[in-house]
């Protein structure tokens, strides 16, 4: 077995655990529109629709769960630009986050399991924002090396 493998790996799983913490499922709301791929850094996050000055296109519904204890709600975030990015959009319309309230936390603590927090969201399309989302995706080196050793 090579060295590097058995130096690299246990690195590997414990990075893993930490960033695989928060989920999130993108449903397109059209499936027969096809819009390009664009990067994390090119999705602005919105906190309300009437803050956008511009037409929008809604893409996809977004929907985040992440352990309480691991997670934050940058990481929630992260992982909703990812997904919205996957389907071309290039704008998030936040939604409301739900966090376990104290009784919550304290039962899982006591059961051995881990309470989550749950975000919702709506994934936008703004043409007139498409040159920024292009400029913010310009340099952008994707996925480290270790985390696409990750997601072998």
């Amino acid at each position: 077995m090579n060295i590097k493998v058995l130096v690299f790996l246990p690195i590997a799983v414990a990075a893993s655990a930490c960033y695989h913490n928060v989920s999130t499922s993108a449903t397109k709301l059209d499936p027969s529109v096809r819009l390009a791929r664009t990067c994390p850094l090119g999705v602005k996050l919105y906190t309300a629709p009437d803050r956008l000055q511009q037409s929008y296109r809604e893409v996809a519904l977004l929907n985040s769960t992440g352990q309480i204890h691991y997670t934050d709600e940058g990481a929630m975030f992260w992982s909703m630009r990812e997904n919205a990015a996957a389907v071309g959009a290039n704008g998030i319309i936040l939604g409301e986050i739900d966090e376990p309230d104290a009784i919550t936390k304290v039962a899982a603590d006591v059961a051995k399991t881990e309470a989550v927090r749950k975000g919702k969201a709506m994934a936008i399309y703004v043409a007139a924002d498409s040159a920024n989302s292009v400029a913010a995706c310009a340099n952008y080196k994707g996925p480290s090396r270790l985390r696409r050793l990750l997601s072998l």
